[in-house]
């Protein structure tokens, strides 16, 4: 399956782990599935519940917190999880994957990526150095859980969704990001 996103979708994404850094950003891939390809449709940012390390405790509990931290690991919390699902259903939108960034490590999944990813879902992960995006590449589970597969991620130009509103922004939770039309119509 191939991941078709838009110039703007993937410069979003791009912002928040740029935004986000030194710490993991992560966000909820929204859009359709057309025969074989996943449409993204809207990048909904989302906050690292481990920035709040007591509430995230409560949520999924760290295995090793001295070892680990908003550094290296993400969690949405799932009250906007639902809530971000609810929003994008009664808009026609279904939860296609989700984005996370490596703060100076590749672009790869790690072990802990896998033992809390699903199969069929894409995983878009940045890597950014320094504080500057860098290396990008979408990710799908294999349905025995064992491994990670590259999936193709097509960047096309600038695509008109749900009349015009390409999301690149605002959510609730992340107030400092705003939504922005797309110029270019299909």
């Amino acid at each position: 399956m191939t991941l078709n996103v838009s110039t703007s979708q993937l410069q979003a994404i791009h912002y928040h782990a740029e935004a986000d850094y030194p710490a993991e950003c992560c966000g909820i891939l929204l859009g359709r599935v057309d025969g074989d390809s996943k449409e993204l449709a809207e990048v909904a940012p989302v906050p690292n519940l481990r920035l709040d390390p007591a509430r995230a405790q409560q949520v999924i509990a760290l295995e090793d917190p001295g070892r680990e931290s908003e550094r290296n690991r993400f969690l949405i919390d799932p009250k906007e999880q639902l809530r971000v699902e609810k929003d994008a259903r009664v808009r026609g939108l279904a939860v296609l994957g989700y984005y996370h960034s490596h703060p100076d490590h590749p672009a790869r999944p790690s072990n802990y990526d896998r033992e809390h990813a699903w199969p069929w879902y894409s995983y878009i992960i940045v890597s950014v150095e320094a504080g500057k995006a860098r290396d990008t590449q979408s990710w799908v589970l294999s349905d025995d859980r064992v491994e990670f597969n590259a999936e193709v991620l097509e960047v096309t130009g600038e695509t008109q969704v749900d009349g015009g509103r390409t999301m690149i922004g605002k959510t609730d939770a992340m107030p400092n990001y705003e939504y922005r039309a797309s110029n270019t119509q299909d």
